[in-house]
């Protein structure tokens, strides 16, 4: 089936087409057509084009078209989370609770579209600001270009278009190139809403292509983007004056103190680990135990993890299918054999079985090998001891990343020790670091990005602050 860009409230037929196949079956599922940079333009002026339409809508009308996108969402519900497992092999379990969260995105952004507000400013505090009244306000600004990943092409789709309207802003979007049907369908849900022709609009194609006509633009004031560190760097040393939020890479660590009840914790754990196939920004990648309970944790989270359902994406028992790409589970088996080539041990998994990634287990990695270091973005974790609280901190700060991180701990001082010392956006006290509800601030330091996701926090990325003074003499 050949698909057409959405651009200006209309869907615009193309000559040049990728296919996409299914992660699973390998199978074509669709003919995607790839932009030229001159098509983007098109897009791009079409936002251009509707920003005054936009800025205009009342804060009322912005959160009525945003509750009518979650109404969408909920009525079509079981289409949208297949057509993520059908693109994206993600197992449908975890599909359907990644289109919950974005009915729930898509209604934070109405709230806080009603909650857009400046401040006053005391004026008369300053020995020069007697008789003057001073206030903000949040005004948009205009066009945002918003690059996507793979790995939710509903929800991180959602956590970009739901703030840019509920600011007043237009979007071109630009989805990963094997997740364009989500974008694509979102687009559809819109066509049905009160949304302005050209308040939003889809361009599929090639990151070189699309992507770099979204930066280059003149057009286009703002850069959202989520993906890899090398490709968020690149956008920022192109972007010039553009404002940019980068969520990039990560590999999260947590500390399991002594005297904490295992038992609750591994069940978490693995979650935290192998859902979306490790796939996620924040998935469980390096986990540092205490030495007393190490042996009680490997044994239980080695147990938990071989009761996982390896299979088909589309079946409700799967919770482990295949990875994006076939080269990426290469890349995956390559890393651990390095890993255990320095010393590691293999507890579970580390083979691919009918195109499927098994989920791997390590322990006693070196800090310095890939699966430790870098991103893995493969259902692998890694298990070490340590001998103190402060050991498992240096451990999780030696990293290039810092976006969440994780202790379970009975007391109070060292969590709040923790809270304090460990480098990263997020600190989850007697939680896995892949803990995320949407409302909250979300984004790393070091190179795992800039700039803050969660609606109230990318809403305010997406405004320009304007200060008014009057002067009542």
């Amino acid at each position: 089936m050949q698909k057409k860009f959405y651009i200006n409230g209309e869907w615009v037929a193309n000559s040049e087409f990728a296919t996409l196949q299914s992660p699973h079956t390998k199978e074509v599922i669709a003919e995607i057509p790839q932009a030229t940079a001159q098509q983007v333009e098109v897009a791009i002026d079409a936002a251009h084009d509707a920003r005054e339409q936009m800025a205009n809508l009342t804060a009322l009308e912005r959160a009525e078209i945003l509750e009518q996108i979650a109404q969408l969402f909920q009525d079509n519900r079981q289409q949208a989370a297949e057509i993520i497992s059908l693109e994206g092999a993600k197992p449908i379990k975890f599909a359907l609770g990644e289109i919950d969260r974005t009915v729930e995105t898509y209604k934070f952004a109405a709230e806080e579209a009603k909650r857009l507000t400046g401040e006053l400013i005391p004026m008369d505090a300053a020995k020069g600001g007697a008789n003057r009244f001073g206030y903000t306000i949040e005004q948009p600004i205009g066009v945002i270009g918003a690059i996507t990943p793979f790995n939710f092409p509903q929800n991180l789709v959602a956590h970009k278009v739901g703030p840019a309207i509920a600011a007043g802003n237009t979007v071109v979007l630009k989805p990963a190139s094997q997740t364009p049907l989500s974008a694509l369908f979102l687009a559809e849900l819109i066509a049905q809403t009160n949304l302005p022709k050209g308040a939003f609009n889809v361009v599929t194609g090639g990151g070189r292509v699309v992507g770099d006509a979204l930066v280059g633009s003149d057009k286009v004031k703002m850069i959202t983007f989520t993906g890899s560190p090398a490709v968020g760097i690149g956008i920022r040393n192109k972007a010039g004056l553009k404002k940019v939020a980068l969520e990039l890479g990560s590999n999260a660590g947590l500390i399991i103190d002594r005297n904490t009840d295992l038992d609750k914790i591994v069940a978490k754990c693995v979650v935290g680990a192998f859902s979306n196939q490790g796939q996620v920004c924040i998935s469980l990648q390096r986990v540092y135990v205490m030495d007393s309970v190490a042996d009680e944790f490997i044994e239980k989270f080695v147990a938990a993890t071989k009761k996982l359902v390896v299979g088909n994406p589309l079946d409700p028992t799967t919770d482990v299918a295949a990875m994006i790409h076939a080269d990426e589970q290469v890349r995956a088996k390559n890393w651990i054999d390095e890993a255990i080539g320095h010393g590691a041990q293999l507890l579970s998994g580390g083979v691919i079985s009918d195109d499927v990634f098994e989920p791997t287990i390590l322990s006693n990695v070196e800090a310095q090998m890939k699966v430790s270091c870098q991103e893995v973005f493969a259902p692998i974790v890694s298990i070490n001891r340590i001998s103190s609280i402060e050991e498992g901190i240096k451990q999780i700060n030696d990293s290039n990343y810092g976006l969440q991180a994780g202790i379970f701990t009975n007391d109070i001082k060292t969590a709040f020790n923790a809270s304090k010392k460990l480098e990263v956006g997020g600190v989850m006290i007697n939680d896995i670091p892949t803990y995320r509800v949407d409302q909250m601030p979300y984004g790393g330091v070091k190179e795992s990005g800039t700039g803050k996701e969660g609606l109230k926090y990318a809403i305010h990325e997406m405004t320009e602050t304007k200060l008014i003074v009057w002067n009542q003499e």
